[in-house]
C-alpha cells in the first residue's frame, strides 16, 4: 500500500544550505521509488489556520520511506534541512481505491 511522507514546515529559512538540501534530495529518492506528490505552493484555506508549507512524498509501502529516510544518502543532507526550518514530518499509509469513510468504523 501507498506510504507519504508528509512534511509541513512553518518556517524555512532558504538560503545555500536549503538551496543544497533540494538540489541533493531527488537523488536520495530514486533507489526507494519515492516521487514528490506536493511540494509546497499557494493553499486555500477553508478551515482554521495554515501556515507554511506541505510537502508530500509517495513510496511503494512503509518499508521504502522507512527505508529512503535512514539511508546514508538521506541521512547526510538532513541536518541541512532541520538546521535551517522548522516543522514536522510523519509517514502515513494511503487507503485503497475503493475506500469508504464508513470504513474506519469496522477497525
Amino acid at each position: 500500500m501507498t506510504s507519504y511522507a508528509i512534511a509541513h514546515l512553518r518556517q524555512v529559512a532558504l538560503g545555500p544550505a536549503i538551496v543544497e538540501y533540494l538540489q541533493r534530495i531527488d537523488a536520495t529518492l530514486a533507489p526507494f521509488r519515492g516521487r514528490f506528490i506536493v511540494h509546497g505552493g499557494a493553499v486555500e484555506r477553508l478551515e482554521g489556520d495554515w501556515s507554511g508549507d506541505l510537502i508530500m512524498i509517495a513510496f511503494p509501502d512503509r518499508d521504502h520511506a522507512r527505508r529512503w529516510y535512514a539511508s546514508p544518502a538521506y541521512q547526510a543532507i538532513l541536518p541541512l534541512r532541520t538546521q535551517n526550518s522548522v516543522g514536522d514530518v510523519i509517514f502515513v499509509d494511503g487507503v485503497p481505491e475503493d475506500h469508504r469513510a464508513t470504513d474506519v468504523l469496522a477497525a
